[in-house]
């Protein structure tokens, strides 16, 4: 994989032993990151992640914590020396609507969103002390689109987006970017999503398929380089353009 030169950096990625957290932390580490990947789940997901990296120009490993929990996050946190960059990958969804919504769901889906980057925000600044660090979180188009059954995630994922503005505007005078990514529908080539739908999207996609974890990946590791440091608080769509028709 090609990418931009962030060799001797660390990245710690929530949520990162399987799907677009492992595709960023493939990028990541392919572009010569460390990366420690998070996990709450499956230790055997985790060991064959890590597994999966071997061979690329950085390192992996797995460090497991529930993010949503303030106390495994802050000890997480205080086992890691110094980092770069911090994704934040984590989401649940629970389908429902906004008429009949259940209020536990929404307020884990607004833990998971909002835990690991208000709760760790003072922990992560000082490990990124001295160093251009990079705070990015992952969105999608729920969070300004009222997507059907989406109600939960997407009320969780437009207070995330509100969040990354307010560490932005406090991070950017330590030379600590903070922005996000935002895509849609995503092709994991899992079979969750049915093949007319995915044909029906793609042919409603201006760059003509759906997008897939690796251009979201791309996208990440992007803002990780120094090119990228002056771009703070703004949320990145990485869509193939589904989202300007």
């Amino acid at each position: 994989m090609t990418g931009p030169d962030l060799a001797g950096r660390t990245a710690l990625v929530t949520g990162g032993s399987r799907g677009l957290g492992l595709a960023i932390a493939r990028k990541l580490c392919a572009s010569g990151v460390d990366v420690l990947i998070n996990y709450a789940g499956s230790d055997e997901d985790a060991e064959k992640a890590v597994a999966s990296l071997t061979g690329l120009r950085g390192t992996a490993r797995a460090v497991k914590a529930d993010v949503t929990d303030s106390a495994a996050l802050d000890s997480m946190l205080a086992q890691i020396h110094s980092l770069d960059i911090f994704v934040h990958n984590c989401s649940r969804l629970t389908p429902m609507f906004a008429l009949a919504t259940d209020p536990g769901v929404v307020d884990e889906s607004l833990a998971i969103a909002l835990r690991p980057l208000l709760a760790g925000a003072a922990r992560l600044a000082e490990l990124m002390a001295d160093r251009p660090g990079r705070i990015i979180a992952v969105s999608s188009s729920g969070a300004h689109k009222a997507v059907p059954g989406y109600v939960a995630a997407g009320v969780a994922k437009a207070a995330m987006e509100s969040a990354v503005r307010y560490l932005a505007a406090e991070l950017a005078g330590r030379g600590i970017a903070v922005n996000a990514v935002s895509t849609s529908k995503i092709d994991k080539g899992d079979r969750t999503v049915r093949p007319e739908q995915i044909k029906a999207l793609a042919a409603r996609t201006p760059a003509g398929r759906l997008t897939t974890p690796d251009d979201v990946a791309g996208v990440v590791a992007l803002l990780c380089a120094d090119e990228a440091a002056w771009i703070h608080g703004q949320v990145i769509t990485a869509d193939g353009g589904l989202g300007i028709v």
